[in-house]
């Protein structure tokens, strides 16, 4: 488990590890194209997406790509900043429809960290959704956090 932006520093260019698997429920996928309004019938409609090309529905892409923090939690907690953001991602891929009712799992690599002004540091996760019992992934993505040193104690 990485805690600090200096386990982060020496973590460069290595592979952390890889979370738990994660279930891929119905339900979810409804909640997101909800949330979105992505109402397209390969993620929603059993009944057609049984007959259409995947045999059953399939997860949204940025359904997938948005369960990142959740899983990346499992390997990085850096409790010391005062804050950590999201500050979004240098390159996505989704190169295999992940079907519902599947297991994923986040592979990661610290694949850059960078020092930022006051003391702020950027760091960049690849990241490999694998989708278990397949050999290609179901999205591959270059995400970056940025983690922020905590404020001054006011006297």
């Amino acid at each position: 488990m990485i805690e600090t932006v200096e386990a982060l520093r020496a973590a460069a260019g290595q592979e952390l590890g890889v979370s738990d698997w994660h279930p891929i429920e119905q339900a979810a996928v409804d909640g997101f194209a909800d949330a979105t309004g992505d109402q397209q019938w390969i993620h929603v409609d059993r009944a057609r997406a049984a007959q259409g090309p995947f045999g059953g529905t399939i997860a949204h892409g940025f359904f997938t790509l948005s369960l990142f923090p959740l899983l990346l939690q499992e390997l990085v907690q850096v409790r010391a900043s005062g804050m950590g953001i999201n500050y979004g991602c240098n390159r996505v891929r989704f190169p295999a429809p992940v079907p519902v009712g599947a297991r994923v799992r986040l592979r990661v690599q610290v694949a850059a960290v960078e020092d930022l002004p006051e003391g702020a540091v950027q760091t960049v996760f690849r990241g490999t959704f694998e989708i278990e019992g397949r050999s290609k992934p179901g999205c591959v993505a270059d995400v970056v956090f940025r983690y922020y040193p905590p404020p001054p104690l006011l006297p």
